[in-house]
C-alpha cells in the first residue's frame, strides 16, 4: 500500500533534520514527496503544509498506528518550541476524503499551540455532527477547522465548495463574498 499512497510536505523555513525527521514517520506508510517553496505568508517565519491522501476517521489513525502519529505530533510541538514566540510557524495538515478535512495551527502562544496539536484527535468524536448534511452548506468539497485559544478547542472555521467559501459565525455557515 506504501508505493500508491503519495504525501506531500511543502514547506519553507523549516530545517533539513525536522524534514527528515517528519520524513521517517511518514516514509513506512506513504510515498513522501518534499516540495520546498517560496515563503508565501510574510507574517511567518516557518510554514509546514502535510497532505495526508486519506480521509480523517478513526481508520486512519488505526492503520496509521496511533503511537506513530503521537510521535509526529511531538516533532510539530518541537518545531513551534525551536522557533519561540510569536508567529513563527503556520503548520497546516490536510486530510483527503469527502469533504476534505484541513487543519490550520497557527498560534503565537507555545502552550496553546501545543494544546492545538495534542487535541486534533478529539475532533474525531465532533466529526459526525459538523459533518450532518443538515447543518451543512451543499455540496462542500473542504472544511477547516482553526484552534480557538480562548474556548480551548478547535472550532469550524471556513468550508469551500466548487464555487463558494464560507465562514462559520454564531452558530452556522455564512457566504463570504
Amino acid at each position: 500500500m506504501v508505493g500508491n499512497l503519495k504525501t506531500t510536505l511543502r514547506y519553507y523555513g523549516i530545517s533539513p533534520w525536522e524534514i527528515e525527521v517528519l520524513y521517517g514517520f511518514l516514509n513506512s506508510h506513504f510515498t513522501v514527496i518534499q516540495e520546498e517553496i517560496d515563503s508565501d505568508d510574510d507574517d511567518f517565519v516557518s510554514s509546514l503544509d502535510i497532505e495526508i491522501p486519506l480521509p480523517f476517521n478513526e481508520g486512519f489513525f488505526q492503520w496509521f498506528d496511533f503511537k506513530r502519529w503521537e510521535k509526529i505530533k511531538a516533532v510539530l510541538k518541537e518545531m513551534k518550541r525551536r522557533r519561540g514566540k510569536g508567529n513563527a510557524l503556520k503548520i497546516r495538515i490536510n486530510f483527503s476524503g469527502s469533504p476534505r478535512i484541513v487543519f490550520v495551527i497557527d498560534i503565537e502562544d507555545r502552550q496553546w499551540f501545543d494544546n492545538a496539536i495534542e487535541k486534533i484527535d478529539f475532533v474525531l468524536e465532533l466529526l459526525p455532527y459538523h459533518l450532518d448534511p443538515a447543518k451543512t452548506p451543499s455540496k462542500i468539497t473542504e472544511i477547516a477547522y482553526k484552534f480557538d485559544s480562548e474556548s480551548i478547542r478547535w472550532r469550524l472555521s471556513t468550508a469551500r465548495s466548487r464555487d463558494i467559501k464560507f465562514e462559520f459565525r454564531g452558530n452556522s455557515w455564512k457566504e463570504i463574498t
